[in-house]
């Protein structure tokens, strides 16, 4: 809790010629107090400035609404969604501004930390190593939006600006990997932190961002399953790590949120001091959300296998189309909110259970709060609600102190069996470690959805375990795109749950939104124009 306070209330002051700057600005100018980096203090104020710069809970949540998992109607994710995006987008130059903003800070770090004689060296090699972790991740997010792009190593000057050129994705993508070789090798691993520095970088995090990027490079899965092997086989070395107990703990247990052997590397947030508010636009408005801003959709739920290990159009499988939520993976009842849902499961409301009427007519009290309403404005556009990262601790308007997690080890298990599925090495063991654990985790008890199912579609079955288990974490668009499936999964409807005026369209099942998805242009997204107009060197992607 020490360091995550530190992180949130520090006064970091960068003194300059226009005067001073407050901590969530990434700096832009030289500093003029030549004796700045001198203070150990004020070289820990800078750390910490880079790890409030990491990412943001807009940043967090809002891939899901370009995905298949969620609607929004919000400006710019409503329009990638549905494929009208243009190069004058404001979120492209929005995040593009974002994670430049943090590269440029981790670079002054970088370039100024050898100023200071009194931390050591061993100090200084990790706080360097953790600010190199941050510029990889930067830049990795960077290539993964935008495709070739610009390589800063150093804080260019504003010539240098000018005329910087975009290089190679495979470019980019070695420098970060470079990076987090170069991190791992001396981070320690979260073994060998005391507790007031939980939440900064590790040895675990590096490893587990590197089998992230490999991952999705698509044809190095050797290099995958060697850098899940260190996590998974040799924790004395790169930290314990293990499935939490608790699917739903991880995200709503205040407690166990922010202390598991699961979490490798989570955005840290303080109940009071540094907080998120999302939630009051993903929760049902019965139970004190604001409008929903981004609800699940019927792809996603569908997705949810039965108990029995089958899916829900499979023959044998169980599913009742008029009673669809029984006998579910129960990480659906962790993640959406659906009609009949009971609200008190995990925490209260008031100390008392509370049913979510979302069938339109069928709440007891009228007008239903969350009834699904076709033109309404506030209530939910697929009949669907977010409960996943529901925090019942928090205050008024959903002001929540609650980690946002970046990695976790069950995404490390989920990468390793698609690697090993893609090398044609899955087998009864590698399934028991992998998608037999987290569903035991999970709540699964039957034999059909616990044991190697042998010559079943075992790619089809690890992408949608891979779906369910991290639902609501940003990461169902990333896959969608590396395995170019967005091109079928964002072209039609998005729907919502059977509530439609309309039974003999889409068998009654909401039609939320028309998507669409060009592969020749939307597997990248617009280098900004602001900076093409000013780096003559910057060109534009194909399409915009």
């Amino acid at each position: 809790m020490k360091f995550l306070k530190k992180i949130c209330i520090i006064s970091f002051a960068l003194i300059a010629a226009a005067g001073c700057k407050k901590l969530d600005i990434a700096p832009t100018d030289r500093f003029s107090d030549l004796t700045f980096w001198k203070v150990d203090q004020n070289v820990y104020s800078a750390l910490y400035n880079n790890y409030s710069l990491i990412y943001n809970s807009g940043l967090y949540f809002n891939p899901e609404a370009i995905s298949d998992n969620a609607y929004s109607p919000s400006g710019d994710l409503n329009l990638i969604a549905s494929g009208n995006a243009t190069a004058g987008t404001a979120k492209f130059q929005g995040d593009w501004a974002n994670y430049y903003s943090a590269i440029k800070s981790c670079n002054i770090f970088l370039g100024n930390i050898d100023q200071n004689t009194t931390l050591g060296a061993a100090t200084v090699a990790r706080l360097k190593a953790e600010t190199r972790f941050i510029r990889a991740f930067e830049h990795f997010n960077l290539t993964k939006w935008y495709g070739d792009v610009p390589i800063l190593a150093h804080d260019e000057t504003p010539e240098e600006a000018k005329v910087i050129a975009r290089s190679p994705k495979a470019t980019v993508v070695k420098f970060v990997l470079d990076e987090l070789q170069a991190a791992a090798a001396v981070l320690p691993s979260k073994d060998q932190m005391p507790a007031s520095e939980n939440g900064r970088i590790t040895k675990g995090a590096a490893l587990a961002l590197e089998a992230r990027v490999l991952l999705y490079q698509g044809d190095r899965m050797a290099d995958v399953v060697t850098v899940c092997e260190k996590l998974m086989n040799d924790q004395a070395t790169n930290g314990t790590y293990s499935l939490n107990p608790s699917y739903n703990d991880l995200f709503s247990d205040p407690k166990v949120n922010k202390t598991n052997n699961e979490v490798i590397l989570s955005l840290q947030y303080v109940p009071t001091i540094r907080t998120w508010q999302d939630f009051w636009d993903f929760a049902p408005r019965s139970v004190g959300g604001r409008v929903s801003n981004m609800a699940p959709t019927q792809e996603l739920v569908n997705d949810y296998i039965m108990l029995n290990g089958k899916g829900i159009n499979d023959t044998g499988s169980g599913y009742d189309q008029n009673n669809p939520y029984i006998n579910r993976d129960p990480r659906l009842t962790a993640t959406v909110v659906y009609d009949g849902y009971n609200w008190n499961s995990g925490g209260g409301v008031n100390g008392s259970n509370k049913i979510i009427y979302i069938k339109p007519g069928s709440d007891p009290v009228q007008p239903g709060a969350d009834e699904y309403t076709p033109s309404s404005q506030s209530s939910s556009a697929t009949a669907y609600y977010w409960r996943k990262y529901f925090d019942p601790g928090a205050q008024a308007s959903y002001v929540s102190g609650n980690n946002l997690h970046l990695l976790r080890y069950a995404e490390v298990l989920l990468t390793y069996a698609e690697a090993k599925n893609s090398l044609g090495q899955m087998d009864a063991s590698v399934w028991s470690k992998t998608i037999g654990a987290l569903r035991a985790r999970a709540g699964f008890t039957d034999a059909g959805a616990l044991n190697y199912p042998g010559n079943a579609d075992m790619t089809n079955i690890i992408r949608r375990e891979r779906r369910v288990e991290l639902a609501m974490e940003g990461l169902r668009v990333d896959d969608i795109r590396r395995w170019k499936t967005a091109e079928v999964v964002m072209n039609g409807y998005a729907h919502g749950a059977k509530f439609s005026s309309d039974q003999s369209t889409d068998n009654g099942y909401i039609r939320t939104q028309k998507r669409q998805f060009n592969p020749a242009k939307d597997y990248l997204w617009a280098i900004p124009s602001n900076d093409i107009g000013l780096d003559k060197n910057l060109t534009q992607n194909p399409g915009y």
